[in-house]
């Protein structure tokens, strides 16, 4: 505004001279633009088939009928989710979800949890689906290397949800690149 009233001026006083007034005109000042959100490459993005023949051992009751997909983006501060799981029995209730260090046919660890707990799925229909990301903190707690480790061999490691007729988990499958 101050700029205006100071053109205002200076042409007020050129003109009561007889004079002309040569006016300028402030150029705006371009403000900066925020950085573009990182998009997920293939070379982070990975899924796991989620079948309950894949457990260890095999399921095979009622529950044997559930299978699913997980899509997992792995970043150094943050692992992202995106899981369907279907063709469950009615009574079925989805606990808990992680990733597991092992080759396929071999039990092993949790590593990344999804920060699902009992109660928080409710299936329609014997299916769900949903997404969670996790965080280094956890619990468990991880890091960058744990990441970089998935990616340089995500076949030593797998997906596995777990219910609460098969608390030792009930649909399983490795990761492989997306």
């Amino acid at each position: 505004m101050r700029v205006f009233a100071g053109i205002a001026a200076a042409a007020i006083l050129v003109a009561a001279c007889g004079g002309t007034a040569a006016v300028s005109t402030p150029t705006p000042t371009a403000s900066p633009t925020a950085s573009p959100t990182p998009v997920p490459t293939v070379a982070n993005v990975f899924k796991a088939e989620l079948k309950s023949s894949n457990e260890v051992p095999a399921i095979t009751d009622a529950e044997a009928s559930c299978a699913g997909t997980a899509t997992v983006t792995l970043n150094p501060t943050s692992v992202k989710f995106d899981v369907t799981i279907t063709g469950c029995p009615a009574t079925t209730a989805i606990n808990i979800g992680h990733i597991h260090e092992g080759a396929a046919g071999v039990n092993g660890g949790v590593k990344i949890s999804t920060g699902l707990a009992a109660g928080d799925l409710t299936l329609t229909g014997g299916g769900v689906t949903f997404s969670r990301t996790a965080t280094p903190a956890g619990p468990p707690a991880w890091d960058a290397a744990l990441i970089t480790a998935i990616m340089a061999n995500p076949a030593g490691y797998y997906v596995n949800f777990h219910s609460t007729v098969h608390g030792g988990g009930v649909i399983r499958g490795q990761l492989t690149k997306a």
